[in-house]
């Protein structure tokens, strides 16, 4: 039978541990122990592992226990960056968000490249998305405003879109 696992019961609580084994008294825990506790409170929500390294580089953990930790986290699936991948993707994606614009998030937020082509699966196949932001961008504007056409545009540019989609999803709405 496996053992569900959280990351309390793996990393344990540094000061009250400390404190059950002196008889209640507390005691200063060591470095590493600090470092699983930093952890700890930091994976209260999920992140990829390069956001676990570089949190705990900022508190001033030692390289040594921060491997330590991330190697425990890892092997007990409490950072897990495939999975954060495919989290980032469906988030963004139902944002509105286009292709681009979560590479981009993935990149920023740490997770290896060799990743991200196997989590934008998830990205929603079909144009209804962009269609959809395109008519809403709009809002029965003159489509043959060449200034709105820019605006609305550049718009799905920026939420991540190419400009072949783009175009595409112009030629869809025009052809209604």
């Amino acid at each position: 039978m496996d053992k569900k696992y959280t990351v309390r019961s793996v990393l344990n609580d540094p000061a009250e541990e400390t404190e059950r084994e002196m008889g209640g008294k507390k005691t200063a825990a060591s470095p590493l122990d600090r470092v699983k506790k930093w952890a700890m409170d930091y994976l209260k929500r999920p992140h990829s592992e390069k956001e676990l390294r570089d949190k705990l580089s900022q508190k001033g953990a030692s390289p040594e226990d921060i491997e330590t930790v991330v190697a425990l986290c890892v092997d007990y699936g409490f950072v897990n960056d495939e999975e954060y991948a495919g989290m980032i993707v469906r988030h963004y994606a139902a944002s509105g968000y286009g292709p681009g614009r979560i590479r981009m998030e993935l990149r920023r937020r740490g997770v290896p490249p060799e990743l991200w082509e196997e989590a934008m699966e998830e990205f929603p196949e079909g144009n209804e998305t962009i269609d959809r932001l395109l008519v809403a961008r709009l809002r029965g504007k003159d489509l043959s405003d060449r200034r709105e056409r820019d605006k609305a545009a550049n718009a799905l540019f920026r939420k991540g879109y190419s400009w072949e989609d783009i175009r595409a999803a112009m030629e869809r709405l025009r052809s209604e």
